[in-house]
């Protein structure tokens, strides 16, 4: 067991650090681990350079320290069992989302390692739904944690809404058809209670249908209002890639954009996602399924201290 020094090095107000003097893998001792997922806590997404000895088995040696790992996605079981393939030939997730909100289980956090790079571009942005969330003024906070909305998996990762499905290539087709191969739908509250921290945060992203007991046009307004105040400059980080980098965000408390600037050129990341629990809103209701059952997806997974 490897026992080291984490240095956290803070890279902005709002979200985001770098951790350095760690070599990532599944021998760290539980103080380190522990270390980690605190800074995960509190940053929301951490990245880790030179981790040129990483692959997918030691990727998942060292996620499986962090948490539970679900399958690679709940209807996407084409491309691996365990890891995902973000693959630009298939999809490019160049919109705001929070991974897998569609299901009731809403995983904990995601580990994404750099495989293939373009030459330029194919950068990847996060944004804290925390600091979102504390910025509301009071109406809109009275709002919001009284608001409840419907999501699906409708459109996948690579939607941008554009209608532009006749265009694209047999590959992208072949995906989008298999994003929606199980059709799940679930009801989320706006702002939950972080099952780790206790703070506030809000759950929105462009699996949003609508809101609950709003029409569409009603819902469309008040979402891009939403989604303007969590996409805010002030609450991102913007991550330009090297080989060798591995990132780790929290998923309850993050949103998450991969800009497609790279042209044609191949990218390739691998990502491994970690169980979650059920979002609880302020209230102390959980979020409700409407279609689909998830189970096969993670277990729901009650988050616990861990040892330092």
């Amino acid at each position: 067991m490897v026992n080291v020094s984490v240095d956290v090095v803070k890279l902005g107000a709002n979200i985001g650090a770098r951790i350095d003097g760690v070599e990532l893998g599944g021998d760290l001792d539980p103080a380190t681990v522990a270390a980690i997922n605190d800074a995960l806590l509190e940053h929301k997404v951490i990245f880790f350079r030179g981790q040129h000895h990483l692959d997918d088995d030691g990727q998942l040696a060292f996620a499986r320290l962090l948490g539970t790992p679900t399958i690679a996605h709940p209807t996407v079981t084409s491309r691996g069992e365990t890891v995902l393939p973000i693959d630009s030939r298939y999809d490019k997730a160049n919109s705001w989302h929070t991974d897998v909100t569609f299901v009731d289980r809403i995983p904990k956090a995601s580990l994404l390692r750099a495989v293939t790079l373009p030459s330029y571009g194919g950068t990847t942005t996060w944004a804290s739904t925390e600091a979102a969330y504390e910025a509301l003024p009071a109406p809109l906070r009275a709002l919001v944690e009284n608001l409840w909305a419907v999501h699906t998996n409708q459109y996948d990762y690579a939607a941008d809404y554009d209608g532009r499905h006749e265009e694209l290539a047999d590959t992208e087709r072949e995906y989008r058809d298999e994003f929606r191969s199980e059709y799940f739908e679930t009801e989320h509250p706006v702002v939950r209670v972080h099952p780790e921290t206790g703070k506030r945060v809000l759950v929105l992203g462009h699996f949003i249908k609508q809101f609950v007991g709003l029409g569409a046009a009603e819902s469309a307004t008040l979402f891009q209002l939403l989604q303007n105040r969590v996409t805010k400059l002030e609450n991102t980080i913007r991550w330009n890639w090297e080989q060798g980098d591995l990132a780790i965000w929290d998923n309850r408390a993050t949103q998450h954009y991969a800009v497609s600037d790279y042209d044609n050129q191949f990218r390739r990341l691998s990502r491994i996602t970690l169980a979650g629990d059920i979002p609880v809103d302020i209230h102390g209701e959980r979020s409700r399924v409407i279609a689909g059952d998830a189970s096969h997806y993670a277990d729901v997974v009650t988050p616990v201290a861990l040892a330092s």
